[in-house]
């Protein structure tokens, strides 16, 4: 199994961008997904998680400017980031838990992590 991020880059204070993070291999399904992202120097943190009904999770620090949203039949998320501010600026990794063929476990991947650069 694999979790493919895309979708960073270099933007403006105030632009916007979109994550995209894909999972394949031989799923048979995938619980809860969800963001986080690490800047220099400082802790990983949680950015949103989404569950497989759709029920979504925000940091205060994100609210009313990012969107997570997920297209179960692709086994993608996606991370709608709006207002982008230079302090979003971090490599941003996607996780899921994902169920393998076969198996009657759910365990969580990590994807490699995007870079996102935004200027002031």
């Amino acid at each position: 199994v694999q979790l493919q991020a895309s979708g960073g880059g270099l933007v403006q204070a105030g632009g916007s961008l979109r994550l995209s993070c894909a999972a394949s291999g031989s799923i048979w399904s995938i619980n809860d997904m969800g963001w986080y992202r690490q800047a220099p120097g400082k802790q990983r943190e949680l950015v949103a998680t989404i569950t497989s009904g759709g029920k979504t999770n925000y940091a205060d620090s994100v609210k009313g400017r990012f969107t997570i949203s997920r297209d179960n039949a692709k086994h993608t998320m996606y991370l709608q980031m709006n207002s982008l501010k230079p302090e979003d600026t971090a490599a941003y990794y996607c996780t899921a838990e994902i169920r393998l063929s076969g198996s009657v476990f759910y365990r969580s991947y990590w994807g490699q992590g995007t870079k996102v650069t935004v200027s002031s």
